[in-house]
């Protein structure tokens, strides 16, 4: 710990009565002019059968603020706490910046219902931002002393995927920028009355597009929440949207806001000129016709019922044929984007704690179809080639029963039998290689299917495939390649015919009625999306010998 870490005091917090009573009460706290002279930041709280209702503010006055709360009547439950936090550097950018950070964590404690604060406030530089993340972390564990529940271990927090897609992360200033520009080309539009206009963000895996895509949900829904709508073809992230709008009240019963794309498609109910529609994981949308889907390309559609379509789009992330976009129609859709001054691009990884080295590296494996020398002094990412699937899932428990490791799964292509399970049914599709054998997901039996897989304790003893890990981060992930990649005279490459991917490697109609085979475009993002999941580690199994051996021999081993 530096001298500077060592010289910031600690906050000064008091956990009063919300009630007339409770504001005296401060007056009797030991430095009590850091509370009721300071600017400060105050936690209204209240808890029931185990789940709590939370309100986050700031104010300069906490005395002004809490009678103004008062005057709103019946909005806090009788017998509701507070606390009030100050601090002797606290001014008002460093309290907005706290308030907002706070809205952060407790949007991923899953034992809150209601999370209120209609601000998002997140601040850039000012005196003394460097010691914010410290005051904070101060000031969490003080809390934690006095409400457990409400207050869990950071790591905890930061494992949740509510957390992850919460829309109070602070944006880097390259998402900010993208955000500024976004929201104002959506006033503009709506102002001007310009129709059907696609507003396209690309970016690659772990570039920051969900948490954009988040913070302008949040921050549009506030403006325009009658006609603002999440769309995610991800069926873990529409649980993960839905809780987060459920908890910061921007999604009632009766008035759906998270859904995915083909219920907005097919429902006349929303049909409306001012639609302000959100798209994630856009390059999940079906292009061809399937399911309760008969249309030809759900973007389209979607354009067509709204005045504004938002989309985040990653061509290397397309995993199946009904996904695939035709190379001139995704130039075109770019290009009609450009034209209008719609296209925001991502150029930043965010996700990995990996030097640009070893993302090149995993880059190069995948695409390029080549195995360089392993990278040198990455210091902080743990990437491992092991030679036994067994000794990878050890290891891989271990760090996930450290909560300073955090959430770790093992990920698998999808080179073994899936279905889904028939009711009643006790077999299991498993993954089976070299001694190891794991359920693939979602077949064992959960109390928590609110959650997301990853998130679920049970699916350590599961392995997960793209379509279950997609959208989501992992501390640190093991990968077992499958058959379907092999090497062979010096260069990877993709073997359709040891994929059960049905998806991936059967025959793709083009516009000019062709039938083509797309798993080369397929089955590298696949992998792509597999050795992208970890933030401080990726661990990997080849199947095929050859390519183990490769992988091997560029670790150095």
């Amino acid at each position: 710990m530096s001298k500077r870490e060592k010289s910031i005091s600690t906050p000064i917090i008091g956990n009063v009565p919300f009630s007339e009573d409770g504001l005296k009460q401060l007056e009797k706290i030991d430095n009590k002019k850091l509370l009721l002279e300071y600017p400060t930041v105050y936690i209204i709280y209240s808890e029931r059968n185990g789940m709590y209702q939370v309100y986050v503010g700031e104010t300069n006055n906490i005395k002004q603020r809490t009678k103004e709360h008062f005057r709103e009547g019946n909005r806090y439950a009788k017998g509701s706490n507070m606390f009030v936090i100050g601090h002797e550097h606290f001014n008002k950018s460093l309290t907005l910046d706290i308030e907002n950070k706070f809205m952060l964590y407790l949007t991923g404690n899953k034992f809150i219902k209601k999370l209120s604060n209609k601000r998002d406030n997140p601040q850039y530089r000012y005196f003394p931002y460097e010691e914010m993340n410290q005051i904070f972390s101060k000031s969490w564990k003080k809390l934690r002393k006095n409400e457990q529940s409400l207050f869990p271990i950071e790591k905890v927090i930061e494992d949740n995927a509510l957390f992850k897609a919460s829309p109070f992360h602070k944006l880097t200033m390259e998402q900010f920028e993208a955000r500024d520009k976004i929201i104002n080309r959506v006033k503009e539009v709506l102002n001007k009355g310009n129709k059907h206009q696609l507003i396209l963000v690309e970016g690659a895996a772990g570039s920051g597009k969900t948490v954009l895509l988040s913070s302008l949900f949040y921050a549009l829904s506030e403006e325009n929440n009658e006609n603002t709508y999440m769309l995610v073809n991800h069926d873990e992230q529409v649980k993960v949207y839905n809780n987060i709008a459920k908890k910061l009240g921007l999604q009632k019963r009766l008035n759906e806001k998270v859904m995915k794309p083909t219920s907005f498609i097919i429902n006349d109910k929303f049909v409306d000129e001012d639609n302000i529609v959100l798209v994630d994981e856009a390059h999940l949308l079906w292009t061809q016709g399937k399911q309760s889907y008969q249309g030809q390309n759900q973007l389209q559609d979607i354009i067509k019922k709204s005045r504004i379509t938002i989309a985040v789009f990653d061509p290397q992330q397309v995993l199946r044929t009904q996904q695939y976009v035709e190379d001139d129609d995704l130039r075109k859709i770019e290009e009609n984007a450009k034209n209008n001054g719609n296209l925001i691009e991502l150029k930043k990884q965010l996700r990995m704690n990996a030097s640009q080295e070893t993302i090149n590296w995993i880059k190069t494996f995948v695409y390029q179809q080549e195995i360089i020398p392993f990278p040198k002094n990455d210091a902080k990412y743990d990437l491992k080639i092991f030679d036994n699937p067994r000794e990878m899932y050890e290891q891989l428990k271990i760090k996930n029963q450290n909560q300073e490791s955090g959430l770790s799964r093992i990920l698998a292509t999808f080179d073994w039998e899936f279905k889904e399970k028939k009711s009643g049914t006790t077999d299991l599709y498993k993954v089976e290689v070299d001694g190891l054998s794991l359920p693939w997901n979602n077949q064992l039996k959960s109390s928590n299917k609110y959650l997301s897989w990853a998130e679920r304790p049970e699916t350590i003893n599961e392995a997960g495939s793209t379509y279950t890990i997609q959208g989501f981060d992992l501390n640190y992930s093991a990968v077992i390649i499958g058959p379907s990649v092999k090497y062979r005279d010096g260069k990877v490459i993709y073997d359709p015919d040891f994929s059960a991917n049905r998806n991936a490697v059967s025959n793709r109609t083009l516009k000019n009625g062709k039938k083509q085979k797309v798993y080369d475009t397929l089955l590298p993002n696949e992998l792509n999306v597999l050795l992208t999941r970890g933030i401080n580690g990726l661990y990997i199994y080849a199947v095929d010998d050859e390519l183990r051996i490769a992988l091997l021999s560029a670790q150095g081993q």
